[in-house]
């Protein structure tokens, strides 16, 4: 079985989780306490290396920087 798409589990992770990825979009390899809920959600389909990390894929990276645009134009709404 392969990696199944960030756009799959979204909506299964936890809103402090959701929320560390969307404040962090930078980020490329998550750390063990992130990548743990994410393998987690995720059914196990998504990889982690031998220290418990993930490397966000280019698509992964794509979608978290999409929703972390999208969060800052809500956000911009309510002023």
């Amino acid at each position: 079985m392969g990696q199944r798409p960030i756009v799959e589990w979204w909506d299964e992770l936890d809103e402090v989780t959701k929320k560390w990825l969307v404040d962090n979009p930078g980020c490329v390899v998550l750390p063990r306490t992130v990548a743990n809920v994410v393998h987690q959600v995720s059914g196990g389909s998504v990889a982690q290396d031998q220290h418990g990390e993930h490397l966000l894929s280019d698509a992964e990276q794509s979608f978290i920087r999409a929703k972390c645009k999208a969060a800052a134009g809500s956000a911009r709404k309510h002023w």
